[in-house]
């Protein structure tokens, strides 16, 4: 029975898609990884994978036990969960995705670990659009509606675009009053890290321009430094409601153009609904429900 041991292995690698990656989140090295995974192929009398000098990835055999040893995973995990006081606190790790918004989320998760340190969290901020199922993670954090019928969602809250910039920047350059008004001045962009390319400005319809009449001055793929350009007085930014609301308090920040943007922006929390929904699960999609929106129901 001892090549039951090589099917967590074989689940890492499937879905790291790297035999080095898959050694490091499971404390040994990448050639005992692959001699595991030897063993798996000798035992059941197929191939699991395709091997290159660049990538692996899953043949249709392997596809195939993944999902089963999924569904396993699932069945055991939710064993665990029945035979364990339920008084006890969660445990465990999660894996979870989401955008670079550091100052929204990192506030929120650090007060959760603070809360359960028995948890132990694996975060990745980006802007890509991730599988949430194929490539393992146990919950994900984005924007706009939910389509992918095998996750279960839950709106955490809504935000507001906004276009901003330093009271210095318009005493120099004036205040724009349309969004015509905007080649006259200097645009601090935010771009996706994923593909590099610019993020829209929602502009309504009956009002929206070409993206070449925005002349861009600065852009990063981080958006708190796109926020720390505006306040410095180098241009005009478009920046979610929760990242400028307290500069905007403080005076460093003004407002303008409000009545020209689209405000429907929404954070969701997905999961994968043909996964056991475990107690360290359930209290993170918790807490983030009630903690990273709490004065939300104003938007």
């Amino acid at each position: 029975m001892d090549w039951l041991g090589s099917i967590p292995v074989f689940v890492q690698v499937a879905e790291t898609r790297s035999f080095t990656e898959a050694g490091r989140l499971l404390g040994v090295s990448s050639s005992a990884v692959g001699k595991s995974i030897a063993r798996l192929e000798e035992r059941l009398k197929t191939r699991l994978f395709h091997r290159t000098t660049r990538s692996i990835s899953l043949t249709a055999e392997g596809a195939g036990l993944l999902e089963r040893c999924r569904r396993i995973a699932a069945e055991v995990e939710a064993a665990e969960f029945q035979l364990c006081d339920s008084s006890s606190a969660p445990v465990g790790k999660l894996r979870i995705s989401a955008p670079q918004v550091h100052g929204l989320l990192m506030p929120v998760l650090a007060e959760f670990m603070q809360r359960y340190p028995q948890i132990e969290l694996d975060v990745d901020l980006s802007d890509r659009m991730v599988d949430v199922v194929e490539e393992g993670f146990d919950l994900v954090v984005r924007t706009g509606q939910p389509k992918d019928s095998r996750l279960l969602a839950r709106q955490l809250g809504r935000f507001r675009m906004q276009l901003v910039g330093s009271p210095g920047y318009f005493e120099r350059r004036g205040l724009p009053r349309s969004p015509q008004d905007l080649r006259e001045h200097a645009c601090l962009r935010h771009t996706f890290h994923h593909t590099g390319k610019l993020e829209p400005w929602p502009f309504k319809p009956q009002v929206q321009q070409p993206e070449p009449l925005l002349p861009t001055r600065f852009t990063s793929s981080s958006i708190e430094a796109v926020e720390h350009a505006a306040r410095s007085g180098l241009g005009i930014a478009c920046l979610p409601d929760f990242m400028v609301q307290a500069a905007v308090g403080r005076g460093e920040l003004q407002v303008v153009l409000d009545d020209f943007l689209l405000h429907n922006g929404t954070f969701w929390v997905l999961w994968p609904s043909s996964r056991h929904t475990a107690a360290k699960l359930r209290v993170l999609i918790e807490h983030l429900s009630e903690r990273l929106f709490p004065a939300n129901s104003g938007h």
